[in-house]
């Protein structure tokens, strides 16, 4: 028996499990990224997830906000949870959101004011309406609508405007907020017909109607969604939408086109978006989702019954789609000068 043979065994063997025990490693190493997507993918969510809207509770975000709310839940599998955070023109809320972790627990309920309006009523905006969001999905759309309060004598637009160069004061006119599609619309329609109006910037709609229905404020622009029903009850005079279109929410009302203005056509999207770098699979999960809720039957007539017109579009269509709602608007609101203290 060689002595020596035992020796050398005992000696190698434990340098070739090693070697094993290193290849062994880097493979595990290696697979670890596929690993972590993977279970990324398969995990989230795991907590609540939170939609920001940027105004007061009550206008036309915040009610498709929490009319998509219980349907997003249980889609996903975790509870929904809507904030409202208003204010300086809708950014504040839209600027959380954008500073937010990229992990798809934060969603704005991205709208015209905070993607196409406001950042231009800034000197710097704190944050890019393209670059600083990924647009997830598109939900519909919805015009303004020009009320009077029953006292103003008007019931078109031509008359408004007659009425309103009468006046001996500026005619002070309210929307749901600085930097709203109703504040601008009201802007170039004063720029553009040369009347003497003041802006009132109200939290939303539902404080604004306050006085509005009151008669302390005269008119206002504003989503037609929330005008409706007043408009209905004679307690407001609708004198033309923005749309297009007709509204079968309010087939009465002409358009501004057919009134003679058509500068003032403008409608404000209603959509989801979460900061830049939110993950495909998490992006693919709440596009996904918000469709098969939008598709339901009951969310369809509920859509239809708030003048909201819903379109579908895959999640590239509707990032295409805000970048040129941004190159459209940015330059008419500039032209207003129209600012955000």
């Amino acid at each position: 028996c060689n002595p020596a043979l035992p020796r050398f065994n005992r000696s190698k063997e434990p340098a070739m499990t090693s070697r094993r025990h290193l290849l062994l490693a880097t493979a595990a190493t290696a697979l670890l990224p596929f690993a972590a997507t993977t279970a990324h993918a398969q995990a989230w969510p795991q907590k609540p997830i939170k939609i920001i809207v940027t105004f007061a509770p009550g206008g036309s975000s915040d009610i498709v906000a929490r009319l998509l709310q219980p349907g997003l839940a249980e889609k996903l599998g975790q509870p929904v949870i809507v904030e409202n955070k208003p204010g300086a023109g809708s950014t504040i809320g839209a600027n959380d959101v954008a500073k937010a972790p990229a992990d798809g627990y934060t969603l704005l309920l991205s709208n015209t004011a905070p993607m196409s309006i406001s950042p231009f009523m800034l000197d710097k905006s704190p944050y890019d309406p393209i670059k600083s969001f990924t647009h997830i999905a598109y939900i519909g759309s919805v015009p303004n609508v020009f009320v009077v309060h029953p006292s103003v004598p008007a019931k078109t637009m031509n008359e408004l405007v007659a009425w309103i160069k009468a006046q001996t004061k500026p005619v002070n006119y309210g929307s749901g907020g600085v930097g709203s599609i109703g504040h601008i619309v009201g802007e170039m329609f004063k720029q553009q017909y040369g009347l003497n109006m003041e802006h009132v910037p109200y939290k939303g709609s539902t404080p604004m109607h306050n006085d509005l229905l009151g008669g302390t404020l005269q008119f206002a622009v504003d989503t037609l969604t929330q005008n409706v029903p007043f408009m209905k009850d004679g307690k407001l005079v609708g004198i033309a939408v923005t749309s297009r279109q007709r509204m079968a929410l309010a087939p009465t009302v002409p358009t501004v086109i057919e009134a003679g203005f058509p500068k003032l056509v403008a409608e404000n999207f209603l959509g989801i978006s979460a900061p830049a770098g939110v993950p495909k699979d998490v992006v693919d999960k709440v596009h996904k989702a918000l469709n098969e809720v939008v598709a339901r039957p009951e969310i369809v007539k509920r859509l239809d019954d708030l003048g909201i017109a819903s379109q579908k579009m895959t999640q590239a269509e509707f990032s295409d789609f805000v970048a040129r709602q941004v190159t459209e608007w940015a330059p008419a609101v500039k032209a207003t000068g129209a600012r955000l203290n």
